[in-house]
C-alpha cells in the first residue's frame, strides 16, 4: 500500500430511510464509505437548520476524513453510488431539498501533501460553499481544525471563526 491521500467528506440527512432515522442513515453512510479507503475520523452528529429550501426537517450533519488512494473523480463517483445504494436519486429532486443521505468532497489532500483545485463538470475543489456553512465547518472543526483551504489558506477554524464573528 502507498502513501493515501486524505478526503474530506461532509454528511447531511434530513429524511427516514429502510435504514432508520437521520442519525442510523449517517452511521449507514459512514460503513458504506469505509470500503473505500479507511475512515480516521468521524465527528460528531449536528441537528441543523434546512439552507436554501427552507420548507423541510432539519438535517443531521457530520464529517469525516477518509484516507484512500482513490483520485478525486473517482472518489466523487464512489460517494455517488453510495447516495444511490441509500435510495437518493439527485436527478429530477428539488435542489438542496429533502433527502435521505447527501455527502460533499469538501478538500482532498494528496499523498505529497499538496490540496486539490480542479474544476470539472462532475466535481469542484475544494467544495465551492464550504467556508460559508456552518454545517459543514462545525463538523469539520471537530475532526480536521487544522485543514487548509487551498484557495483562501485558511484553515478550517478560521474560515469557521470568521462565520462566527459575522453572526
Amino acid at each position: 500500500m502507498g502513501v493515501k491521500a486524505v478526503a474530506a467528506i461532509a454528511l447531511g440527512s434530513n429524511l427516514e430511510s429502510s435504514f432508520g432515522d437521520r442519525e442510523a442513515n449517517l452511521e449507514e453512510a459512514v460503513r458504506l464509505i469505509r470500503p473505500l479507503g479507511e475512515v480516521t475520523a468521524v465527528s460528531s452528529f449536528y441537528d441543523t437548520e434546512p439552507v436554501g429550501f427552507l420548507d423541510q426537517p432539519r438535517f443531521l450533519n457530520a464529517a469525516l476524513l477518509l484516507e484512500t488512494e482513490l483520485e478525486p473523480v473517482t472518489l466523487l463517483r464512489e460517494l455517488l453510488v453510495v447516495e444511490r445504494a441509500m435510495g437518493r436519486e439527485r436527478v429530477g429532486a428539488v435542489a438542496k431539498g429533502p433527502r435521505v443521505i447527501d455527502l460533499d468532497l469538501l478538500l482532498y489532500v494528496d499523498a505529497e501533501g499538496h490540496a486539490a483545485v480542479m474544476e470539472t463538470e462532475d466535481l469542484v475543489l475544494p467544495h465551492p460553499e464550504m467556508q460559508a456553512r456552518r454545517f459543514v465547518l462545525d463538523p469539520l472543526g471537530e475532526i480536521a481544525p487544522e485543514m487548509v483551504h487551498p484557495v483562501s489558506g485558511l484553515t478550517v477554524r478560521e474560515m469557521l471563526d470568521s462565520l462566527r464573528s459575522d453572526s
